[in-house]
């Protein structure tokens, strides 16, 4: 059986469903005369045959958790990332790998490639107000402001000095952003990035409305719907916390005629399995979870079941803040968990949804300069995928003075709730109980309390993951350098800092080369542990016709049409 979703290996625009024949009823051809009430009978029949024909250009969808923010400037998540993918516009979209004209109708890059020069079409905020080139200047330089605390400040490091950005002396005023005039904005890089004209996809380049911002709480704004001010397709109209938003259509989008789609609900239905009773119902029309164990069978079986890969790990950090555990302290510790894990086993008989067994941080899909793949010729960093590295994790534990888990102190294992992290989380309590003797206490959190647990060192080991924002290492391995904003291990080694300081400022291969350094440096001191590499899963009934899905795994309803079933 030929799966509809391979195709999105090859295109992340989903045409699903068989369009809908609308035929006639059978006519009795020999007839050649209708009385008059024959004919009243046929006409009002057509018409309540074309009645029928109107779709309700509504769908449902589980967006899954209730998202911290829809703040560009401040959201890092995916949940928030897919709704302000929805409720704003940056200054370009991505449209089946090519990069659009969007705010920006065109633009111009100098020779040297580090000067931008965008012109930007005519176009409003959702109130009706004009949007302006300065209205992008703003936004930039408020998520830098570290003031904002963005969490995301660090993707605009193309266009800030390297090395002020990580000693955190950057400021507003470093930015390479001005606005020309109301319709010329002008940027200029301090580092090569072949790939920025990508990044301004991305929702912490989103121009933000100053006069929302400044209404109220930092961040709350755009959970507002009576303060919310956006410039996609939709505007927020009901956001209610841990139970669902609803999007409509933005009659002031600058595109608005080609917006068919009326109304988006997105549900915050945690449980995969409350999920996808509610779609086979038809109660729901998007998922972006199912349950594990239903994945192989759908798999083969379902048309509307699609799997894509992602540029994303899933993975575990170690808290090594000078408040945290001291046994964590200690590579061989560390080391010695992290071999200790049977990714195979987690992969292929625990999760069965497509993932890869992770032997490095970095994921396959992203190539370097000579065009090999980084994951390949970085090699696997010391992890056996199927476990057969715990004699040596034994070892280390000894060596560390634990032997077979003897004396080792309690700790605990924190994930946000959800039924697959949970799985994980008791598969990796069990390797580590089997394989070392050691006990681990299991913790979950609801989404956004995870994440400031986790930000704010609340924690021991956490889950943590992360998808490529671009196709570059450097998506993956700056998270890590000191201060960076998602290194909540703390973990703090200057060579490796150094490292991506320096590939920010070359070019090529010998920029490459600063990478495979910088991944060598993290997999063998290990602040965090890779486990897998995801592969993105979801269902979309058949006549739900134009669901987009970026290069960045990010949802986007605007090409959406409604069909008859």
């Amino acid at each position: 059986m030929i799966k509809k979703g391979l195709a999105l290996l090859l295109s992340m625009t989903l045409v699903g469903g068989a369009f809908v024949s609308c035929g006639t009823k059978d006519s009795n051809t020999n007839s050649t005369t209708t009385n008059a009430s024959e004919e009243k009978d046929k006409n009002n029949s057509g018409k309540e045959e074309e009645k029928e024909k109107v779709v309700t250009q509504e769908i449902v969808w589980n967006l899954g958790s209730n998202p911290k923010t829809l703040d560009p400037g401040l959201n890092s998540a995916s949940d928030g990332g897919d709704v302000i993918n929805n409720l704003f516009e940056g200054l370009v979209r991505e449209v089946d790998g090519q990069y659009i004209p969007g705010i920006a109708k065109s633009w111009d890059i100098s020779e040297d490639g580090l000067e931008y020069i965008f012109n930007l079409r005519d176009s409003k905020w959702s109130d009706g107000s004009p949007l302006i080139a300065e209205d992008f200047e703003y936004a930039w330089k408020r998520a830098i402001n570290p003031e904002t605390k963005s969490e995301y400040a660090f993707i605009m490091y193309p266009i800030l000095n390297a090395s002020e950005y990580s000693s955190g002396e950057a400021t507003a005023d470093d930015v390479g952003i001005e606005a020309l005039d109301s319709k010329t904005l002008k940027v200029t890089l301090k580092s090569p990035a072949p790939y920025f004209l990508g990044l301004t996809q991305f929702y912490t380049y989103f121009p933000v409305n100053k006069k929302a911002v400044e209404s109220g709480e930092e961040g709350i704004w755009a959970k507002q719907p009576e303060k919310f001010l956006g410039n996609g397709p939709f505007k927020l109209e009901t956001f209610i916390d841990s139970d669902k938003l609803v999007m409509v259509k933005n009659e002031n989008y600058w595109n608005a005629d080609a917006i068919k789609l009326e109304k988006i609900t997105a549900l915050m239905i945690v449980e995969d399995s409350t999920a996808y009773t509610a779609y086979q119902n038809d109660e729901i029309q998007v998922v972006d979870s199912v349950p594990n164990e239903l994945i192989p069978q759908l798999m083969i079986e379902d048309p509307e079941f699609y799997v894509i890969p992602m540029t994303g790990t899933y993975y575990y950090i170690f808290n090594l803040r000078d408040d945290a555990k001291e046994v964590f302290k200690d590579e061989r510790v560390r080391q010695a968990l992290a071999y200790a894990i049977d990714r195979k086993t987690i992969t292929d008989k625990v999760l069965k949804g497509g993932q890869i067994a992770a032997t490095g941080f970095v994921p396959p899909g992203i190539l370097d300069a000579e065009g090999n793949e980084f994951r390949t010729v970085s090699g696997n960093q010391g992890i056996e995928v199927d476990g057969s590295n715990i004699e040596k994790a034994k070892a280390l534990l000894a060596e560390a003075g634990y032997p077979n888990g003897e004396g080792f102190p309690s700790f605990t294992l924190k994930y946000n709730t959800s039924e697959s992290h949970k799985k994980v989380a008791e598969s990796v309590q069990a390797m580590w109980k089997e394989n070392l003797g050691i006990d681990v206490e299991l913790s979950n959190a609801e989404w956004a309390v995870f994440q400031d647990d986790r930000s704010n060192g609340n924690f021991d080991v956490a889950r943590g993951g992360w998808i490529g924002d671009y196709s570059d290492p450097n998506t993956m391995l700056d998270l890590f350098v000191k201060d960076g904003s998602h290194n909540d291990a703390l973990w703090n080694n200057e060579e490796y800092t150094k490292l991506i300081e320096e590939a920010s400022l070359l070019a090529g291969q010998e920029r490459m080369n600063k990478f495979y350094e910088a991944e060598k440096i993290l997999m063998k001191e290990l602040p965090i542990f890779p486990v897998y590499y995801y592969s993105d899963f979801f269902m979309i009934k058949d006549n739900v016709l134009g669901v987009v899905k970026t290069n960045l795994n990010t949802f986007y309803f605007g090409n959406v049409t409604v069909e008859a079933e």
